[in-house]
């Protein structure tokens, strides 16, 4: 392989001055290794994450691809782009670009800035008059850099810290990133430690001349940092030219791909973009044949729960699936089977025996809800649909919103917008939906609710129809979560509309028109 693109890197931060030699030991393979150099092609190649690309728009998420095998684990690790290179280099630069060129869903950038140690009060007074050794390995805390990247390599969420470059130390807040297709870790010392480097799949390396990167650090610590241009040189010359040296320019050996002059080389930045596309191609989990793996000719799952047919609900199935219907009379029947379906899913929820006395004075032996809260999340759009039912059933029932839509040209479905109650790891979640014919939507929505450390036998996945190859989706990825329907359609066409069907649900309800290539799964999408 060749050598690799860098963007533009913020400073590191803690560690004391007096480093060790031992310090070397980390690097892999050891600088003083006799080991020839790699052949490399010479080419060129922070903002918030995680970042989500759709149809060239960029736009924050919080999520993840909902693809998942049978046992309920993602079924292919994420690709990680290493991104090394001295401070100022343009590492985040060169990452924004690989972004942007690679224009796939779900891509994470990582900063290693995030992961400086806590200072202890001396170190926060050398800090304070830029004594501190801030490029030095010792500075980062690798363990929890290296077990957070491991954990969003496997699509787990994780914290990470904010850390604050006026006053040298983290922030109380934690920040949550999301699993993606793609990862892509920058930092000075990216290539600085061996258990680190096994976790990359292409390392690359930003190789910018120093006077630029002195310049860049200058423009960048004085207006951004609140630093002084005097302070900056003194630790320019003390600490980051001299841990270049020692600790940042020796790793370019350990690089694929090399990237001079950093975001000014378009060359080197098509070539990395090829490359990933291609990585991606070979593990790639086609949308259609993940979701089809998952419905066999097996039977129901035990966790599905289907609303008992009589014939008051098959009359109510028969208007609304009726293309005849008028809006007024299909909003009114609709309602009345979310009535029917959500007291049906309150059925299900935990109880427990108590004793109540009655205005006679008499004992009754009654049930009460043994939970702490119930709270309902709603599948944007049509899942709103459902919350005055369960506002009207639930007293003092909490709502949360999700939007997924799906991306037209990947098929994948996206997460645009989260709004969760706090705390809402103890509840029992209602989470509503009109229509599932994928799944897609539904294990998604799940897969967040999971992420908010909400226990999956907590979760109530409820919609007026489900089409079996969802309701296989979800069981075979989520075991524990309940499922709860008025009625199961068997099939799901090329266009992954329900059949018989009910037509697009949002539409129908909202009185708007459904795009030419609407499924089932996208009534979110036409908002």
């Amino acid at each position: 392989m060749a050598a690799a693109p860098v963007a533009e890197g913020a400073p590191a931060e803690p560690h004391d001055s007096n480093s060790s030699a031992e310090s070397l030991d980390r690097l892999y393979p050891a600088v003083g290794s006799t080991k020839p150099p790699r052949k490399r092609t010479t080419s060129q190649c922070k903002s918030e994450p995680p970042l989500l690309r759709t149809s060239k728009r960029t736009i924050y998420t919080a999520g993840r691809p909902p693809w998942y095998n049978e046992h309920g684990t993602q079924s292919k690790e994420a690709f990680v782009i290493g991104l090394g290179g001295g401070s100022a280099s343009g590492k985040t630069t060169v990452a924004t670009m690989i972004i942007e060129a690679l224009d796939v869903p779900w891509v994470v950038l990582l900063s290693m800035d995030s992961f400086y140690k806590v200072l202890t009060k001396q170190q926060q007074e050398q800090a304070a008059s830029n004594d501190f050794n801030f490029d030095h390995p010792d500075a980062f805390d690798f363990d929890l850099i290296i077990a957070t990247l491991k954990k969003l390599k496997q699509g787990k969420s994780v914290k990470i810290p904010i850390y604050d470059f006026t006053t040298h130390s983290r922030k109380k807040e934690w920040k949550t990133l999301y699993g993606a297709n793609v990862i892509i870790f920058e930092g000075i010392m990216a290539f600085a430690d061996k258990e680190l480097l096994k976790l990359l799949d292409l390392k690359i390396f930003v190789d910018t001349d120093s006077d630029i990167r002195l310049v860049r650090r200058l423009r960048r610590d004085i207006s951004e940092r609140g630093r002084d241009i005097e302070g900056v040189i003194k630790q320019y010359n003390k600490f980051v030219k001299p841990a270049f040296d020692q600790y940042i320019q020796p790793t370019m050996r350990l690089a694929d791909i090399v990237v001079p002059r950093g975001s000014g080389n378009a060359v080197a930045i098509d070539l990395i973009v090829q490359h990933v596309h291609s990585q991606l191609e070979e593990r790639e989990l086609s949308v259609r044949a993940a979701l089809a793996s998952a419905h066999q000719c097996h039977p129901l799952p035990q966790t599905l729960s289907v609303l008992k047919s009589t014939p008051q609900v098959r009359g109510m199935h028969t208007i609304i699936r009726n293309k005849e219907t008028s809006r007024d009379e299909f909003i009114f029947y609709s309602k009345r089977l979310m009535r029917l379906l959500i007291e049906h899913a309150l059925s299900l929820l935990p109880f427990q025996s108590c004793t109540v006395q009655t205005p006679q004075g008499q004992d009754y032996e009654g049930r009460t809800y043994s939970g702490k809260q119930i709270t309902g999340v709603s599948i944007l759009r049509a899942g709103e649909t459902m919350e005055p039912a369960l506002r009207a059933v639930c007293k003092d029932v909490r709502i949360g919103t999700i939007l997924i839509q799906t991306n037209c040209n990947t098929g994948e479905p996206e997460l645009h917008y989260l709004r969760l109650p706090k705390d809402i790891s103890e509840d029992h979640v209602i989470l509503m939906d009109c229509t599932v014919s994928t799944g897609a939507a539904a294990m998604m929505a799940v897969r967040v609710l999971l992420d908010h450390d909400v226990p999956e036998d907590k979760i109530f996945l409820l919609s007026l129809l489900m089409a079996e190859m969802g309701v296989h989706s979800v069981a075979y990825a989520f075991p524990r979560v309940k499922i709860i329907t008025t009625a199961v359609d068997k099939k799901v066409n090329d266009l992954f509309r329900i059949i018989p069907g009910i037509g697009n649900f949002g539409d129908r309800y909202f009185g708007t028109d459904a795009p030419p290539d609407w499924s089932d799964d996208e009534d979110a999408l036409s908002t």
